[in-house]
């Protein structure tokens, strides 16, 4: 799901970056732009990456977790960072989502050294 080299993101690639553990900002914008991003076809690729107070806030709010199941139906990515999954110990639960838990730090500075498109929330 993540990339090994920045070519292979596109331009249409829109990258969010999920930061805020707040319920009704992770349904209602985080979510729900990223659901509607694929049904309209407004980005081809919409990657979710769940850093920080967000791994828990899944686990903890059943309607967060419907959000997020939604906007992956509509073909949104979902990868949380692994430092942060160690440091939340929620590793095995995201997995448990299928949610992919990678290093993000060097591949969000590509990202951004690059150009390419990171909404952060």
């Amino acid at each position: 799901m993540a990339f090994n080299t920045i070519e292979e993101v596109t331009e249409r690639h829109l990258h969010i970056l999920w930061t805020n553990g707040d319920p009704v900002t992770s349904k209602n914008m985080v979510f729900m732009y990223a659901r509607n991003s694929m049904l309209n076809h407004w980005w081809d690729k919409v990657t979710v990456i769940v850093w920080g107070a967000p791994q828990l806030t899944l686990f903890e709010n059943e309607e967060v977790r419907e959000a997020m199941n939604e906007a992956r139906l509509a073909g949104a990515e979902i990868s949380a960072c692994a430092s942060c999954a160690a440091n939340l110990r929620t590793t095995e639960k995201l997995q448990a989502e299928g949610i992919e838990v990678i290093r993000w730090g060097e591949k969000l500075s590509l990202l951004m050294q690059n150009g390419r498109h990171v909404l952060s929330v």
